[in-house]
């Protein structure tokens, strides 16, 4: 049995849980074991029980996004130990590119990532086809690794007397620095995030669509930079919306939305890039954030962008 880490940024976890479940058939099984820190009991030392089940594993899977790649725990320390681990032939680590990011240029970018050709999973207009082909890949390699180790079996002799002893390292978790972002870093970030809101809003469609009776959607793509939205219930509109990257004079860059009018100089509510000081987020400008969280504007992750937006589209039908 192959034992699996995952080694990710919890803005990720929900697409970690979906890779999860898709891994389902190969724990039934028994062909795999997955773990990550989510696992760590009450009580336990989390700086150590990352480290042993790190250097116990037989894959490790490296879930890259911009948080990924932000994240000084996963890249510093357990991307870097992962590598040496790779290299050294005691591991296999496999990236899996969950959503855009200049992942080509780590110390990881000359590994074969999955999805093939490194498409985003969150690129795909269905993402279990994305996890599908992800957990096809793993499957093949937990094949290979397994033919490896039988033909091991049959030369070579193990000494139980002389087993290694582990070797636990004590350290700080408080490791956590803060930095500085450039603006092509938030450029970026914000242009990721419209593709995450187009995609997050087409499946949502589709998924409406299919759940209601009644129900029919529209997605259409206008450009790189809009796309609009709308829902009709018995050929009749319900509710509809365009969502757009805002870079005029009135703005240094921002995602904004309209529910009534097709004018860009007219919105009713947009996010821009906010960081904390350890990873990019996006503040509501608005008003409808303040009143949809009984009075907080907080810094939300793409997917809480995401939910607004679409909170605002779907209020009509609830």
């Amino acid at each position: 049995m192959a034992n699996i880490f995952f080694s990710y940024s919890h803005r990720d976890e929900d697409l970690r849980d979906e890779l999860e479940i898709h891994l389902s058939a190969l724990k039934r099984q028994g062909v795999i074991e997955t773990w990550h820190d989510r696992r760590i009991g009450a009580g336990k030392n989390v700086d150590l029980e990352i480290d042993a089940n790190l250097e116990a594993a037989d894959i490790i899977l490296l879930l890259v996004s911009s948080y990924f790649i932000a994240s000084d725990y996963c890249y510093d320390l357990e991307m870097n130990r992962a590598i040496e681990r790779h290299n050294a032939g005691d591991a296999r680590v496999i990236p899996v590119i969950l959503r855009p990011c200049d992942w080509q240029h780590t110390p990881f970018g000359n590994l074969r990532a999955t999805p093939p050709d490194g498409k985003p999973v969150s690129k795909f207009a269905d993402q279990n086809d994305a996890f599908l082909l992800v957990a096809k890949d793993i499957r093949r390699v937990v094949e290979e690794m397994s033919r490896g180790r039988s033909a091991d079996k049959k030369n070579v002799r193990f000494d139980h007397a002389e087993q290694p002893k582990l070797v636990t390292k004590t350290r700080s978790s408080n490791l956590r620095i803060k930095r500085e972002f450039s603006d092509i870093e938030r450029s970026r970030f914000l242009s990721e995030t419209l593709e995450y809101l187009a995609n997050f809003f087409e499946n949502s469609l589709m998924e409406l669509e299919s759940r209601a009776s009644g129900i029919e959607t529209e997605f259409r793509r206008i450009d790189s930079n809009r796309f609009t939205s709308a829902v009709y219930r018995g050929g009749k509109l319900i509710s509809q919306c365009k969502i757009w990257l805002g870079t005029d004079h009135f703005s240094s860059g921002e995602i904004r939305y309209s529910s009534g009018s097709w004018n860009d100089n007219s919105w009713s509510e947009s996010v821009s890039v906010e960081d904390d000081g350890y990873s990019l987020g996006l503040r509501p400008m608005g008003m409808q954030h303040v009143f949809r969280q009984g009075g907080t504007n907080s810094i939300l992750t793409q997917e809480g962008a995401a939910e607004l937006f679409w909170s605002m589209l779907i209020e009509q039908l609830q």
